[in-house]
């Protein structure tokens, strides 16, 4: 798999944050098996695509608690998770401090 599949790879997941994108639909619009580019996104980003995933979402909040003034539970929502409290603990683990901190600092 070349350098720029895998680009195109991360750009799509980028792009279809607020869709629940899924491995299985990422490797379908690539062409290749979600066995294969599973294989090749972990030799390539030094992550699986689970964790890649995790990271823009919690990136892509923390982006939204800067830069709008939605409620946390929106932002939550609008990336995946299930609840305020679930972004909460993935932020904390990450940031080190509650999306409300974060958004204050």
């Amino acid at each position: 798999m070349s350098v720029q599949t895998i680009e195109l790879m991360v750009k799509w997941v980028e792009n279809h944050l607020t869709e629940g994108p899924t491995l299985k639909d990422m490797s379908s619009y690539v062409g290749y098996s979600p066995f294969y580019c599973s294989a090749k996104f972990r030799e390539h980003m030094g992550m699986t695509y689970k964790q890649f995933l995790a990271q823009c979402r919690l990136t892509a909040a923390a982006k939204d608690l800067r830069t709008t003034d939605d409620k946390i539970t929106d932002i939550a929502f609008r990336y995946g998770y299930s609840s305020s409290e679930s972004l909460t603990r993935a932020f904390a683990a990450i940031f080190k401090c509650s999306p409300r901190q974060y958004r204050k600092a």
